[in-house]
């Protein structure tokens, strides 16, 4: 799968193709080179409710969203102008629009939904791709505003039902 490629929003689903297009669109409006895992992330959480419920309630979401959203007004300029790339995976060149970690999240999570059965990703595939790479931007985020990676990925793992 190429997820800059034309066919990405029908490998992904229909479901993962509004996040991607919320993201592309964050990005752009951010002045970013590149679609990274943190505005994959924050997209997310805008469309997916049932990824949102995996992160748990009250404060701790506030946090995320509130860093997420300082983020998209300027927190994160350190970050603009350069490509994400934590080196824990191999880089992907054929992604034009995605850093390599999150166009590898793409992926994984197209994975993720393959072996379940599912005919298309869903947002806690996506979450639980963005959250195993420890060097990506949306681990970092996730860091910062006080949520566990692991147990993000422990509550998605023990919710994932076999599509029929």
């Amino acid at each position: 799968m190429r997820p800059g490629g034309a066919d990405a929003d029908t490998a992904l689903g229909a479901a993962l193709a509004a996040v991607v297009s919320g993201a592309r669109r964050r990005a752009v409006r951010d002045g970013d080179r590149q679609i990274d895992t943190a505005h994959l992330l924050h997209s997310l959480l805008e469309h997916d409710a049932e990824a949102r419920a995996a992160l748990g309630d009250g404060p701790q979401l506030a946090r995320l969203l509130g860093y997420l959203v300082q983020r998209s007004i300027g927190y994160g300029l350190r970050w603009q102008s350069t490509v994400e790339d934590s080196g824990a995976v191999p880089v992907v060149t054929e992604a034009a629009g995605f850093s390599p970690p999150a166009a590898a999240s793409l992926e994984y999570a197209r994975a993720r939904a393959e072996r379940r059965g599912g005919t298309g990703a869903r947002g806690t595939d996506l979450l639980a791709a963005l959250v195993v790479d420890p060097g990506a931007r949306a681990v970092e985020v996730l860091g910062r505003a006080g949520v566990d990676p692991a147990a993000v990925l422990s509550r998605v793992d023990s919710h994932v039902e076999p599509t029929s």
